[in-house]
């Protein structure tokens, strides 16, 4: 990996969805120039879940049956043992050989007449050289598929899973004594190889510090029944935490204010964005898989034809060369190999040229992998299950947990569960800060369904109990050293502030022993439901010892940088009255999520006419 400083100004930025983010995004120079293919990532790695399995069956066919200890006992035995005793058996006491004495008349006569039961000598000899020969074979056969399984090991690369100082608790099990599993899938637009370079375009980027612009996170629920991937775009605000690189030591400070998410990987590796993600989710992240376009390309390739649609004529490019260079007719057609890699990286052309619609665009091409490889026979053919084992293991970097072809097929082996109808494909709700996005309340919303693993389908069996809080590592300090800030968040779109919340809040507290609780005037929020924010870890048990005196639920005690210290906001849930009542908990997936469904095979990508053709 190129390590190096993180421009201040990413010039392979994308823009949001308003119409004044994709004129900014189009007046970019992120992308290529004189003909070549744009600076756009390469999408969510289209191979991951199906080169995992293809690697894992390459092993369980070619390494661990044919292969081991125990195909060559099963060879040796026949051809060893079963023959000597063959021998043993024929005539004189156990161990002698008939062939060895001097046989007199009678013992000649006898050898010369078969004799019911017992073969010929010259039978014996072929037995036992056929079982030989057989062994060594089964011993070649083994060794051979040895030598292949670990060719594929090597073919993995290794990073850390996580580079931060801060962890964040694995979840709870649930009844069943199961977890779920969330894995980041990061695509790298690194230009550090020539294949890289000719596929990214942007020739003057060739060997600058690589940047996450796909980041997908991959949930998969306790019970896996259920599968939901959030999608964050790759120029969304957020503070990237202190990393530091465990290869050579060296220390990423925490970024000065909020930058771009995709900037994370260059401070250290995969490693930093898994760190950023749990900092702003809370979620606990158990692996990572990352690709670059070479990889996008060879694992497309082996995976075959993935059906796609546009609802008029698309050539993504433009007049100053800007563009992926797809160029596809109306309608659904099949794309792999390089064409795949333009589908995941187009923006220009598709709805507003933002990156949010290329996610959009990147949802419907993984929910059509996943049905055309239920579909077709492409895991029961040898040939392409082979070739999709080099390519994914080839085209791959993992953390530990997932470093060898067994994990990555045992982790594969649990995402095919799930059927195509209970997968959804989201992305995270986000609001404009000049061209760039920030998360919304509605993203906390998502965020707090994958935390409590609330499937996004709406379709879980029966609402799931709130799970038990993990205790914070750091405990509240006493009620009456604990400093807390109040702010009136009261306001809606229909109704003003309710005057005075903040000092009747603020008087409840001090009522309940917190004499440093204080009324702040000088900011008036806005929020749907009173929330306790904190800033860092140290502060978490203060802030839940807050929300546990007023009964605010444990889900409304959020982790947020927009706070100096514990500070509650009083929502508009809260009006009036002294004693606060938690709404019913709306568990539906925010409708700015943009949910598609895994099994909607009519879903089409919405051209822009400036980028169609007749």
């Amino acid at each position: 990996m190129t390590r190096g400083s993180v421009q201040g100004e990413d010039t392979r930025e994308g823009g949001s969805n308003a119409p004044e983010r994709a004129e900014a995004v189009r007046k970019d120079d992120d992308n290529a120039v004189d003909g070549t293919e744009d600076s756009e990532s390469a999408g969510e790695e289209p191979g991951g879940e199906t080169g995992r399995e293809a690697s894992g069956e390459t092993e369980g066919a070619a390494a661990d049956e044919p292969g081991g200890k125990t195909s060559v006992q099963a060879a040796d035995e026949p051809g060893g043992k079963t023959s000597g005793q063959a021998a043993d058996d024929s005539g004189g006491k156990p161990g002698d050989d008939p062939r060895e004495k001097a046989p007199g008349a009678e013992d000649t006569e006898e050898a010369l007449t078969e004799t019911p039961g017992r073969r010929p000598c010259g039978a014996r000899r072929v037995l036992r050289l056929t079982a030989v020969g057989l062994a060594l074979v089964l011993a070649c056969l083994a060794g051979a598929g040895y030598l292949y399984y670990e060719h594929l090991n090597g073919n993995i690369q290794r990073d850390a899973l996580n580079l931060g100082d801060s962890k964040v608790a694995a979840p709870t099990p649930n009844a069943a004594g199961q977890t779920p599993l969330n894995i980041l899938v990061i695509g790298s637009d690194a230009r550090d190889s020539e294949e890289n370079q000719q596929l990214g375009g942007a020739r003057e980027t060739f060997g600058s510090t690589p940047l996450a612009d796909v980041q997908m996170l991959v949930h998969l629920s306790a019970d896996r029944s259920n599968m939901s991937v959030v999608s964050m775009p790759r120029d969304t605000l957020v503070e990237i935490p202190k990393c530091t690189d465990p290869d050579d030591g060296e220390v990423y400070p925490a970024s000065d204010g909020r930058v771009m998410t995709n900037q994370s990987l260059g401070h250290g590796g995969p490693g930093c964005t898994v760190a950023t993600w749990q900092e702003l989710t809370g979620i606990h992240i158990d692996h990572f898989v990352m690709v670059d376009f070479a990889g996008v390309v060879s694992m497309a390739d082996a995976v075959g034809g993935v059906p796609v649609c546009v609802d008029a004529n698309i050539h993504s490019r433009d007049g100053q060369g800007h563009g992926s260079g797809l160029k596809l007719a109306e309608g659904t057609h099949p794309v792999k190999g390089e064409q795949a890699l333009q589908w995941l990286r187009t923006r220009y052309g598709f709805e507003d040229g933002s990156d949010l619609a290329r996610a959009k665009a990147q949802h419907m091409y993984l929910n059509s992998m996943v049905r055309t490889l239920r579909e077709n026979a492409t895991l029961g053919n040898p040939n392409k299950l082979r070739r999709l084992a080099e390519e994914a293991t080839a085209a791959l970097t993992v953390d530990p947990g997932l470093d060898t072809v067994k994990k990555l097929y045992d982790l594969s082996d649990e995402l095919r569960r799930v059927k195509p109808e209970r997968i959804t494909m989201t992305t995270m709700p986000n609001r404009y800060v000049g061209a760039r996005v920030e998360p919304t309340e509605d993203a906390e919303q998502l965020f707090r369904l994958v935390r409590e693993d609330i499937a996004l389908d709406g379709k879980d069996a029966k609402k799931k109990p709130d799970p038990e809080p993990t205790a914070p590592a750091d405990p509240a300090d006493p009620d009456d050293e604990l400093a807390v800030q109040v702010r009136n968040g009261t306001r809606t779109d229909e109704l003003g502030a309710a005057p005075g919340r903040a000092n009747t809040v603020a008087g409840l507290l001090v009522d309940q022993g917190f004499a440093k609780a204080v009324a702040d005037s000088s900011v008036l929020p806005s929020e749907d439901r009173t929330v306790v924010r904190y800033p860092s870890t140290d502060l978490e048990g203060d802030a839940r010892r807050v929300a546990e005196v007023l009964g605010i639920p444990a889900g409304s005690v959020l982790r947020s940088t927009e706070v100096s210290g514990v500070t509650l906001v009083v929502g508009a849930d809260w009006r009036e009255g002294t004693a606060y009542k938690a709404p019913e908990a709306d568990d539906s997936t925010p409708e700015s999520a943009e949910a598609l469904n895994g099994a909607d095979d009519d879903a089409c990508m919405h051209v822009d006419p400036s980028f169609t053709w007749s």
